[in-house]
């Protein structure tokens, strides 16, 4: 983070790798877009949509592929992957707030449980016995870590997680408020007098670097653990059923759900509103598009889609018509299709 006045265009291109050109010396204090830029922001160029805002943007400098760069009157941070390059500039401007360490007063924290002394435990936050948290945490305002809880170095936990028993985080990893870790599957077994549970005795671990959205659930597993692999992204509202895996790297958008067992491999993408049947295998590097259905295994990496996209309603309702006729209409194709190839037989023979 530089001074009230900014850092220099060139202390960002020694931070981000990005080539310089231009002047160096210019002060940069906020990140901001093309077409609402001021003096003193950066801004970037990241598709190519947006080009035409070049031209006119009111920014200091701008972040562009090189591709981009032909008659850019202003200084430049030239990268060929101009999103990454802003990311790491917006956070260089815009750090966390730091930890202050101690518990506040009206945390209730178990004798046993062990607080590294740089971690800070904030108002109305409730550590259970055993649990360990490392150093320079975060526990946030109304948190709620049961016994035997384990958190990695540097985590941050925002307001209101809950973490249940013997759940455990690596280090550096984000949870954003309202998320629950380690509450019983979807576990129940049919008798004659009605569902009855089945014990959720599994926990949930999470690998380094892993981000956590607002009000995702992440279920613990029935017999083992239900596992994140390091540097997995998940948004907002998303469910992850009990003994699901996912790979290392993986993204997951907001509101999708995947039922209990799925393994998902390493580097998938995994858009908004997806469902996943229980005990599939995503293969490693698959990208699902939003609103899929998966229903199998994918074994084979690709993009795979399904469901109807946007059309006039009117159309839709026609459509929709239609599909519930395909049966009838396959069985009429089969026989008109049987029926030309008779004919054509009987032609051969010499039949009229």
């Amino acid at each position: 983070m530089g001074d009230d006045h900014g850092v220099s265009l060139q202390t960002l291109a020694e931070l981000t790798g990005a080539r310089l050109v231009g002047d160096g010396s210019r002060r940069i204090d906020r990140v901001a877009p093309l077409q609402h830029a001021g003096p003193g922001a950066i801004s970037f160029l990241a598709n190519s949509k947006y080009r035409r805002y070049l031209a006119e943007t009111g920014a200091s400098a701008v972040v562009v592929r090189p591709a981009d760069a032909d008659g850019l009157q202003l200084p430049a941070l030239l990268s060929d992957n101009p999103y990454l390059c802003y990311a790491r500039i917006a956070r260089h401007l815009n750090p966390l707030p730091p930890v202050r360490p101690g518990v506040h007063p009206s945390a209730v924290v178990a004798p046993d449980a062990e607080i590294a002394d740089d971690a800070e435990i904030g108002p109305q936050a409730s550590i259970g016995g055993g649990a360990r948290i490392g150093p320079r945490c975060l526990v946030g305002p109304g948190c709620v870590l049961g016994a035997g809880v384990v958190l990695g170095a540097d985590c941050r936990l925002e307001a209101r997680v809950t973490v249940y028993h013997g759940c455990r985080l690596g280090e550096r990893v984000r949870v954003h408020g309202g998320v629950v870790i380690g509450a019983d599957g979807f576990g129940f077994a049919a008798g004659d007098a009605g569902w009855e549970p089945v014990p959720q005795l599994g926990g949930v671990v999470i690998g380094n670097d892993v981000d956590i959205g607002a009000n995702t659930t992440i279920d613990r597993g029935a017999l083992e653990d239900t596992e994140v692999g390091d540097g997995v992204k998940i948004d907002n509202l998303v469910q992850i059923a009990h003994n699901v895996s996912i790979g290392e790297h993986t993204v997951i958008a907001g509101c999708t759900g995947v039922s209990g067992s799925t393994r998902i491999g390493r580097r998938c993408t995994i858009g908004g509103g997806v469902g996943i049947a229980g005990h599939l295998y995503i293969a490693d590097d698959t990208v699902l598009t939003g609103m899929t259905m998966v229903t199998h295994d994918v074994r084979e990496p690709g993009l795979y889609s399904s469901g109807v996209t946007i059309s006039p309603a009117r159309e839709w309702r026609r459509n929709a018509v239609r599909f519930h006729q395909l049966d009838d209409m396959a069985r009429r194709l089969r026989a008109l299709e049987r029926w030309l190839r008779d004919r054509g037989e009987d032609s051969e023979n010499g039949k009229t």
